[in-house]
C-alpha cells in the first residue's frame, strides 16, 4: 500500500517563464506539490466571461499545474499576489536579476509577508558575474561555464547537447535540488530562505568529474581525443548498414573482450594493444567497417544479454511507438512508499517504479498546453476556499482582491 507523493500539501506560486523555471515547478508538481502558475493578464480575454479562450503560452511543462492571470504592472495585481504569499510555501522566480524587486515583490517583501516562504530564483548567468546584465540562452551559459568546450569531436567546433545541460540539468533540476534543501532546513529552523540557482554554476557542477579528469591521462588531450569524448574506439557510436546506430562503451578489459567477440574480430591483437593510442585510428576504422556490415537489429541480436556494453541508439519516435522498446516514461526515481505521479497510463495498482495514479495526457511525450487562467480559480478554492465575487474579482483580465475581503 503506497502513500501520497512526498510533496503533497506544499503550495507553490510559479511566475510564468520558459524551460528551467517551469521545469523546477514540474518536478515539484510531479511529486505532489500544488503548483499555481502566475501568467500575464490579457484585458477582456483572461478571466473574462467571453467564450473564447486565451492563447496558450509556449510552456509545455504544465502537468498537474493550474494558472491565474494577474496584471503585475498594476498595484492591485501586485497586492493580489502579496495576498497569496502568506498561504504559500514556495515561490519560483524565473526572471532576470532585479525584475522581481522592480515589481515590489523582492525577497525582503516576500519574507516579510511569510517568514517560512522559500523563494527559488533561476538565472542564466551568475548574479554577481560580468555577464549578469546580459541576455542569454542555454548555449551561452554552458559556454562560459567551461562545459561546452568539452563537447564535440576532434577537429570540430563545440557541439551543444540541445538545451538539456543548461536549462534543465544545470538549471531547473538544480533549482529543484536547492528548494528541497531549503525545505529540509526549514524543518529545523522554521524559517524559509532565498534559493539562487544559475545555469553557469549548475552546468559546471555537473561537469565536476570530467573537469577533474582533465588533470589525468584519461582526459588531458584536446577535445575529441580522449577516452570519453569520442576519441577512443570503444567509447563511441557506430553507424549500421541501415543507417541507424549502435553505442559502444566497453571500457573495462572484460567488457572489451565481449565486444571483440561479438564483432568477430578475435585473434587480431586488438585486445593486447588497445591501450596504445597509435592504434586507435585504425581500430576505429575497423569498427566502422564492421558495424556497417549488419543492420542494427542484427547487431542487437548479437549483443543483447551480453556484457559487451553495446546497445542500440534509440530515438524517441520509436520508443513512443514500439511497446517492446520500454519507452514508457517514468518518474526519475522510484520512491517505494511514496511514489511520484505516474506519467504513462496504467493500472492504479502498478509497481511504484511507474509512479502512482492514472498517468497524464500525452504520457510525457506530448505536453498539454495550459492557457492563462486555466484552473486557477478552482485551485484558489482548494487552497483557501476563495471564490470570485466574494474574495476576488478581475480587472482588465487580471485577478485582484476585493476590498471588503479578509485576506
Amino acid at each position: 500500500m503506497t502513500s501520497p507523493p512526498p510533496l503533497m500539501g506544499l503550495r507553490v506560486l510559479e511566475f510564468a517563464g520558459l524551460a528551467p523555471g517551469p521545469f523546477a515547478g514540474l518536478l515539484l508538481a510531479d511529486n505532489g506539490a500544488s503548483v499555481l502558475r502566475i501568467d500575464r493578464s490579457i484585458p477582456n480575454v483572461t478571466h473574462s466571461t467571453s467564450s473564447s479562450l486565451p492563447p496558450v503560452t509556449g510552456d509545455l511543462l504544465t502537468r498537474f499545474k493550474a494558472s491565474i492571470a494577474v496584471d503585475l504592472k498594476s498595484a492591485s495585481g501586485v497586492e493580489f499576489v502579496k495576498s497569496l504569499v502568506p498561504h504559500a510555501d514556495i515561490v519560483i522566480d524565473p526572471f532576470r536579476p532585479g525584475v522581481l524587486e522592480k515589481l515590489g515583490l523582492g525577497p525582503d517583501v516576500l519574507l516579510g509577508l511569510n517568514e517560512r516562504i522559500i523563494l527559488g530564483r533561476m538565472t542564466g548567468f551568475r548574479r554577481d558575474g560580468k555577464y549578469k546584465d546580459m541576455a542569454g540562452h542555454d548555449i551561452n551559459y554552458i559556454a562560459v561555464s567551461g562545459a561546452l568546450a568539452m563537447l564535440g569531436r576532434k577537429g570540430e567546433k563545440p557541439l551543444p547537447p540541445g538545451n538539456i545541460l543548461g536549462d534543465f540539468a544545470g538549471g531547473g533540476a538544480t533549482l529543484f535540488q536547492g528548494i528541497l534543501l531549503a525545505l529540509l532546513a526549514r524543518e529545523k529552523s522554521g524559517k524559509g530562505q532565498v534559493v539562487e540557482a544559475n545555469m553557469v554554476d549548475g552546468s559546471s557542477y555537473l561537469a565536476t568529474f570530467p573537469r577533474m579528469l582533465m588533470k589525468t591521462p584519461m582526459w588531458e588531450r584536446p577535445r575529441g581525443e580522449n577516452t570519453l569524448d569520442s576519441g577512443c574506439p570503444w567509447y563511441d557510436t557506430y553507424e549500421t548498414k541501415d543507417g541507424k546506430y549502435m553505442a559502444v562503451g566497453a571500457l573495462e578489459p572484460q567488457f572489451f573482450r565481449e565486444l571483440i567477440k561479438g564483432l568477430g574480430l578475435e585473434g587480431r591483437g586488438i585486445q593486447e594493444n588497445r591501450e596504445d593510442r597509435n592504434t586507435w585510428p585504425k581500430v576505429k576504422q575497423l569498427f566502422e567497417q564492421t558495424f556497417k556490415s549488419k543492420i542494427r537489429s542484427e547487431w542487437e541480436k548479437v549483443f543483447d544479454k551480453t556484457d559487451a556494453c553495446c546497445t542500440p541508439v534509440l530515438d524517441y519516435r520509436e520508443l513512443e511507438s514500439d511497446p517492446g522498446r520500454e519507452g514508457d516514461q517514468r518518474p526519475a526515481v522510484t520512491l517505494r512508499a511514496t511514489p511520484s505521479y505516474a506519467l504513462a497510463a496504467g493500472s492504479l495498482s502498478r509497481d511504484p517504479s511507474e509512479g502512482q495514479g492514472p498517468g497524464v495526457e500525452g504520457a510525457s511525450y506530448a505536453g498539454a498546453a495550459l492557457y492563462p487562467g486555466q484552473g486557477g480559480e478552482e485551485m484558489l478554492g482548494q487552497w483557501l476556499g476563495w471564490k470570485r465575487g466574494k474574495n476576488f474579482e478581475f480587472e482588465k483580465g487580471g485577478l485582484v482582491g476585493k476590498s471588503s475581503s479578509k485576506l
